[in-house]
């Protein structure tokens, strides 16, 4: 592991008054995480230093071939005010995975959790308080070099960014309404979609877009080449309930193994319920939700850890689920889930880091 160097700002920024309008990604803290890598030297020059602007040569090759990935992590405060990181190990894992299908160096992992415990520990004081209230961790790497040329970079640069966001649900966990997309596709198997490159997001911007113009809150993504089976929800996984039974779209290529994801199918079966990975047909999940089958649907991800859905809209059909409210097994996963974060109740799969 390197030597962290630190620099503390001179500067200190004023911490939001209200924080229950902190909202999500619009305030961030006093300081950043940096690392550099070249071919010779590989990662080096870990340090932190006071946030601030990059700057950057217009032949950046980021901005033209697209060598971006991050990850979205937490850090929580307990009720005895102390701090704590939720599966932080398993986001680096998936962030040099990430890397090396693009074409990138896998991350020094290890100077990487230093580096962010170093960060926290800095800026502890902008985690928040409130209930519900966390500091969003955004790690992120991209490629450096300076020309034109489709081919990998030679230098690449890792940095890390907080931010203090407010609760997701602000008036309890109110379902989403969804737009199935058939007309467009954000990821085919062979592809980047397991992925979290910047590029995947791109690719769905103009259908949530079109979806949030026609009054829905996110878009459910189907398969690439069929354009039937479920796959994933703008930046969320998707889960659907028949009772006690949870059942989500098997990992294929094309879909984000998602923590929050993987985080429930081990946590719900010690809550009583069994849990599948399928290839599930979204007219089979019309079908069996007009049949009373499909009990529930939800998604799960950091930014919400669960969203249940109200609503599935497809080719002007709309189909309400759980009478449009939360259900209890979405209810039941997003407090045990939440309890584990928080620190409320006992973490029996070591997923917690105290700072």
């Amino acid at each position: 592991m390197q030597t962290i160097s630190i620099t503390r700002t001179q500067q200190p920024k004023q911490k939001p008054a209200d924080e229950s309008s902190l909202g999500f990604g619009r305030v961030f803290t006093d300081h950043m995480f940096l690392m550099d890598y070249d071919r010779e030297q590989g990662w080096h020059n870990a340090r932190v230093i006071p946030y601030g602007a990059f700057q950057m040569d217009p032949a950046a090759m980021v901005l033209h071939y697209g060598q971006a990935i991050f990850e979205g992590m937490k850090c929580y405060r307990r009720e005895d005010g102390s701090l704590q990181l939720f599966r932080p190990k398993d986001n680096l894992a998936r962030m040099t995975r990430s890397a090396q299908r693009m074409g990138m160096p896998a991350l020094d992992e290890e100077t990487a959790l230093e580096g962010l415990k170093e960060l926290i520990r800095l800026d502890a004081e902008w985690v928040p308080h409130l209930a519900g209230t966390s500091l969003y961790i955004r790690p992120t790497m991209i490629s450096m070099d300076v020309g034109l040329g489709v081919h990998a970079s030679h230098k690449y640069l890792f940095y890390i960014i907080l931010s203090p966001v407010g609760s997701y649900y602000k008036e309890g966990l109110k379902p989403v309404s969804i737009y199935v997309e058939d007309e467009y596709v954000r990821a085919v198997r062979g592809g980047v979609g397991f992925t979290k490159c910047a590029g995947n997001y791109a690719a769905s911007i103009l259908a949530g877009d079109i979806a949030e113009q026609k009054g829905f809150s996110q878009v459910l993504w189907l398969d690439g080449v069929e354009q039937k089976y479920v796959e994933e929800v703008g930046s969320m996984n998707m889960m659907f309930a028949y009772g006690k039974e949870i059942v989500t779209p098997k990992l294929n290529g094309s879909i984000l193994p998602g923590i929050t994801r993987d985080s429930v199918l081990k946590l719900a079966p010690t809550l009583g319920y069994t849990v599948k990975e399928d290839r599930l047909a979204i007219h089979e999940i019309f079908e069996d939700a007009k049949a009373g089958r499909l009990t529930e649907a939800f998604g799960t991800g950091t930014a919400a850890v669960i969203s249940p859905v109200g609503l599935l809209s497809m080719k002007g059909e709309n189909l309400t689920l759980s009478g449009g409210n939360i259900g209890p097994v979405a209810q039941h996963l997003y407090d045990s889930l939440t309890g584990i974060q928080y620190g409320r109740i006992p973490d029996p799969f070591n997923w917690i880091l105290p700072l």
